[in-house]
């Protein structure tokens, strides 16, 4: 089969198509032949040598057809998504025409994907399913509540923007640029403020949750800028992956205010298993047009160092998808 692999660690042009073995069917696991994949931030830095782990064959979800499922948990040819479970960082990943993933990281897309293009149910996997589970476990927002969304122009919060908004949310999001303010907008935000530093000296409101996207270089700031009681999760690195400097929760964090982290790894464990997101009742709503998921632009396979170059010089204003022949 045709892969895409990590040659060496750098820019773009360090990923390369190349020939190798086609995966091999083994219990516990499914061979999916890969329709879509979706780019993320995460395979950037797996490119460039900045990640813990990381496997030749980068992507950490796909869409696509069941090939062969040893177990007999899924029929041949069911449309499924698959998505972390070591995709990407222990084991090959998405980048390639066919992959293996865990049982327990493979779920069907249901019956309203019918109604979708394959790059169209790419879009959806980790984004949706991560934003599902910072906002409704982590963050347990509530219809009504105030939802501030720090770097809501990337397409985890893109995606969030819609679930929250869909949910009746009251959504304020950041953008470092102007020209992005009626995109999010049109999603549906209420109110949308310029990013950058002390953004709670400049907030015109507290409010019950933050999604925190931007990272460790703004976390510390939102805690600032929640009521009592209210919540931040932080579940993005937009602003790079340097550590927190100092952190005195003594001196930084208000009494009663909640932090949590969530990292979409932990897919498939025990803890967060799959099944616990809603992904068919999501593809429902993308298929019903109740929000647009599409991705903002689809890539052939061949394509790809473009779309990492996209991705490094933060010129992408939505998902990236690339399409498997």
């Amino acid at each position: 089969m045709k892969a895409i692999i990590i040659e060496k660690f750098g820019g773009p042009e360090s990923l390369v198509i190349q020939e190798v073995p086609t995966p091999e069917p083994r219990q516990g696991e499914v061979v999916i032949r890969i329709k879509a994949f979706g780019i993320n931030h995460a395979e950037m830095h797996m490119r460039k040598g900045e990640w813990a782990e990381w496997v030749p064959i980068s992507g950490i979800e796909c869409v696509g057809e069941v090939a062969s499922c040893p177990g007999g948990e899924f029929e041949e040819g069911t449309p499924v998504a698959s998505l972390m479970g070591g995709l990407g960082r222990t084991i090959s990943g998405s980048y390639a025409e066919f992959t293996r993933a865990k049982v327990l990281n493979v779920v069907p897309l249901g019956p309203a994907a019918a109604q979708l293009r394959w790059d169209q149910l790419a879009a959806i996997p980790e984004s949706y399913a991560t934003a599902w589970t910072c906002l409704f476990r982590n963050l347990e927002i509530r219809a009504g509540q105030q939802l501030l969304i720090r770097g809501g122009t990337s397409a985890f919060g893109r995606s969030a923007i819609n679930l929250a908004v869909n949910a009746g949310v009251h959504v304020t999001s950041t953008t470092r640029s102007e020209n992005r303010i009626a995109q999010l907008k049109n999603l549906g935000a209420e109110d949308v403020l310029i990013e950058g530093p002390n953004l709670s000296m400049r907030a015109p409101k507290k409010f019950d949750a933050i999604l925190e996207l931007i990272g460790n270089s703004t976390v510390l700031d939102s805690l600032k800028i929640v009521h009592r009681g209210g919540r931040v999760c932080l579940a993005g690195w937009l602003g790079g992956l340097a550590p927190i400097p100092e952190f005195n929760p003594l001196l930084q964090m208000a009494s009663g205010v909640h932090l949590s982290f969530f990292g979409s790894f932990v897919f498939g464990s025990p803890e967060f298993p799959l099944s616990d997101v809603p992904l068919q009742e999501i593809v429902t709503m993308v298929a019903r047009k109740q929000f647009n998921a599409d991705p903002w632009r689809v890539f052939d396979f061949e394509e790809i160092r473009e779309a990492h170059r996209l991705m490094e010089a933060n010129e992408a204003h939505g998902k990236m998808v690339v399409t498997v022949s």
